[in-house]
């Protein structure tokens, strides 16, 4: 509480003086800092590997693929995407672009068709171009992914965040999946509950 209130001080001190509306969209900024950095530093931090292998002990990993179909466009380089999920906000961002990685939108209204970067060689593996463009640069893709082991977050466990494979912290909330590619166990990462309902598609279930 002292830390926000300071916090408060040093961003008053700092904001331009300005009237009416424009000061009320200044202190509403300055609050959406503060409540964020808080919102974070409330979650803990847990090791996805010791928690994939906790459920999988409990045999409580199942087994699915991605099989909607995405569109996908070519990132450019440095580009920095943030991943965003309606009614939660920002998910994860990427590391810099690549020459080649591509920018892949998941096709689920649910979650508002959130974005993400997949590095060139992953998605040269994972996915198929169909011919059909989408506009703006994006084409429609099919998932090639392998069957990937998953289990589901339990309300016991709560929200938490993680190291993602590409270095960038990731939240994780009860309902969720956590899906690795069992041929590559560094590949975990989470996979909202919405989009994991509407992408994928379940082979065999996790028992709860």
């Amino acid at each position: 509480m002292m830390k926000d209130q300071r916090l408060r001080r040093r961003l008053a001190a700092t904001m331009p003086k300005v009237p009416g509306t424009a000061a009320v969209a200044a202190a509403l900024i300055a609050m959406a800092i503060i409540t964020g950095s808080a919102g974070s530093q409330t979650l803990p931090t847990r090791d996805i590997h010791d928690l994939f292998a906790a459920a999988e002990a409990a045999g409580q990993v199942g087994v699915a693929r991605k099989t909607r179909p995405v569109d996908a466009r070519s990132a450019h380089p440095g580009e920095v995407i943030v991943t965003t999920i309606v009614g939660e906000g920002k998910e994860t961002q990427s590391k810099p672009a690549d020459a080649g990685d591509m920018v892949v939108r998941n096709r689920c209204p649910e979650t508002g068709n959130e974005e993400y970067l997949v590095k060139a060689d992953k998605f040269a593996e994972r996915y198929q171009g169909t011919a059909a463009a989408t506009g703006d640069g994006w084409s429609e893709y099919r998932p090639l992914s392998p069957e990937m082991r998953y289990f589901i977050v339990g309300e016991p466990a709560g929200a938490f965040t993680f190291t993602a494979p590409w270095g960038e912290a990731m939240i994780a909330r009860p309902g969720d999946a956590i899906v690795r590619d069992p041929a590559d166990p560094a590949d975990t990462y989470r996979v909202a509950a919405a989009s994991f309902s509407c992408s994928y598609e379940v082979v065999v279930e996790a028992p709860n």
